[in-house]
C-alpha cells in the first residue's frame, strides 16, 4: 500500500491563476528531485478559491525528505502571499479499486 500527501490550499480570490502556476513550478522541481513523483492539483467546483493536491510516495522517509527540501520550503514560502490557508496531511492508503 502507498502513502500519500494531501494539500488543501485556500487561495486569496483573484490569485488562482498565479497559484496554479506556482504549484506547477513546485511540481516540476519536485519531479526533478524525485523522478518517480506524481501529483495532481484539483480545483473545487463549490469553493472557487480552494484547491486540493495529492500524490503517492514510496515511503514516509521520502515525504519527510521532500517536505524538508529547499524545493518545497522555498516554493511554499513563495506562495505564502497568495494563500489564506494551507493544510498539509500525510495519508496511508486504506482501500482502492482499479
Amino acid at each position: 500500500m502507498s502513502v500519500y500527501t494531501l494539500g488543501i490550499w485556500l487561495v486569496h480570490p483573484g490569485r488562482e491563476n498565479d497559484f496554479v502556476q506556482a504549484w506547477r513550478d513546485l511540481a516540476r522541481k519536485t519531479q526533478e528531485d524525485h523522478p518517480n513523483a506524481k501529483a495532481v492539483l484539483m480545483h473545487d467546483h463549490d469553493v472557487p478559491n480552494r484547491f486540493v493536491s495529492t500524490g503517492p510516495w514510496e515511503s514516509l522517509e521520502q515525504i519527510d525528505q521532500w517536505r524538508s527540501s529547499a524545493t518545497f520550503t522555498q516554493a511554499v514560502e513563495a506562495m505564502h502571499d497568495m494563500l489564506e490557508h494551507y493544510e498539509s496531511r500525510t495519508l496511508d492508503e486504506a482501500a482502492s479499486i482499479g
